[in-house]
């Protein structure tokens, strides 16, 4: 019997991605502006324009500069 693994959450795969992020720039000695932090005032009733989505937007944003980041720093060495 094979078991299934559920997959990582959202938050969890957004988590994973900004630890990666942030090891790749220590790596390559660049200095990157702290991920956004997770929202803390969700009320849990899916509103229009919810916390979460302003932490998604953000937390993309952040993505583009650190790649753009790392880009720059790679292309300079």
């Amino acid at each position: 019997m094979q078991m299934i693994t559920p997959d990582p959450s959202p938050t969890q795969h957004t988590q994973d991605m900004f630890r990666d992020l942030v090891q790749r720039a220590q790596y390559a000695g660049v200095v990157l502006r702290p991920p956004p932090p997770e929202p803390t005032t969700c009320c849990g009733r899916g509103c229009n324009g919810c916390v979460w989505e302003g932490f998604y937007a953000a937390a993309t944003f952040w993505r583009e500069d650190a790649l753009a980041a790392l880009a720059e720093a790679q292309a300079t060495r």
